[in-house]
C-alpha cells in the first residue's frame, strides 16, 4: 500500500511543495530519528551516503544544483520530478536544481547523493549546495541572474 500520497493528500488545495513544508513542520514535533552519514571524497567528487531506518519519514533540503542520487539498498517511496514513486534498489535519479524530497522508507535504505566539488568540509559543502527555505533558493536564483547580466 502506498502511504506517502495519502499523507500528502491530507492538505487539499496546496501545491506539493507546500504540502511537504507543512508536513515538515508537523514532523519536527515528533521524536527525530538519527540518520547515519558517511562522507566520501574523490578527485572533484563528493558523495554523502545516508542510512535510513525502516519506517522513517524524512525530508531533504532544497538543492541549488543538479545532483545524482543512488538508492543502493532498500525500498523507499519518494517524491521525484515525475511525482511519487516507490522504488527498490538499485535505483538512480538525476535531480534538477530546486529539488526538495520527501520519502518514507519501507525497508532500511542506503541513499547516496553525488555532487561535483573540490570542497572537503561537509559543512562547507552543505552551505554551498543547499538552501533551507524556498525564499533562500529564490534569492540564490536571483543572484545567478544578476551575475549573468
Amino acid at each position: 500500500m502506498s502511504e506517502l500520497p495519502a499523507l500528502l493528500d491530507s492538505t487539499v488545495g496546496l501545491t506539493t511543495r507546500q504540502k511537504i513544508e507543512r508536513m515538515e513542520v508537523e514532523m519536527r514535533q515528533c521524536p527525530q530519528v538519527p540518520i547515519k552519514y558517511v562522507h566520501h571524497f574523490g578527485d572533484g567528487v563528493y558523495a554523502r551516503e545516508i542510512t535510513i531506518p525502516k519506517g522513517t519519514l524524512l525530508t531533504g533540503k532544497i538543492h541549488k544544483y543538479t545532483q545524482i542520487n543512488i538508492l543502493s539498498k532498500g525500498d523507499i517511496e519518494v517524491m521525484t520530478q515525475d511525482g511519487m514513486r516507490r522504488v527498490q534498489a538499485p535505483f538512480t535519479v538525476v535531480s534538477p536544481p530546486g529539488t526538495k524530497r520527501i520519502a518514507i522508507a519501507h525497508e532500511e535504505c542506503v541513499w547516496t547523493t553525488i555532487l561535483r566539488t573540490d570542497l572537503t568540509d561537509p559543512d562547507d559543502i552543505e552551505d554551498y549546495f543547499v538552501c533551507d527555505t524556498d525564499e533562500q533558493y529564490l534569492q540564490f536564483k536571483q543572484s545567478l541572474l544578476e551575475d549573468q547580466s
